[in-house]
């Protein structure tokens, strides 16, 4: 089912990893399994594509998890969701998964988008915004 989708020019096809939410005990780091799921799909996928074509999503609240996700795929770049309100830590995050091009797409979007519900969202979003923007830059 990924195979057709690496075979388009100028596209990057992304597979899941492993997720941030409970519900990833039930198939991704399942201990019946051996090694986890998510392994193994990070070890079968990688060789299908290339850096310039696949990336996986890693939840950034599994940065125990990203050392060795590297280790399986030291070249591809990671979707990373779940900074901010999920509880993701991108000091974390960039300590232990960034390889030598970077490597991260990180997503910060809930924190952002649900900073203000009030008539000041524009202002306190912006603000939310820039204060990670700033915080990244830090990591870069």
């Amino acid at each position: 089912s990924v195979e057709p989708f690496l075979k388009f020019d100028n596209k990057i096809t992304i597979v899941l990893g492993l997720t941030s939410n409970k519900g990833s005990l039930d198939f991704q780091t399942n201990t019946r399994y051996d090694p986890p799921l998510y392994k193994t799909v990070l070890e079968r996928v990688s060789r299908w594509g290339s850096m310039d074509n696949l990336m996986f999503v890693v939840g950034a609240t599994r940065s125990d998890e990203f050392i060795n996700l590297r280790k399986i795929s030291p070249d591809h770049f990671f979707l990373v969701p779940g900074v901010g309100a999920q509880g993701g830590s991108l000091a974390e995050i960039s300590q232990k998964a960034m390889n030598k091009d970077v490597g991260l797409l990180v997503n910060v979007s809930r924190d952002i988008i649900f900073a203000s519900s009030g008539n000041d969202f524009a202002t306190v979003a912006g603000e939310r915004a820039k204060a990670y923007a700033a915080e990244m830059s830090i990591y870069l």
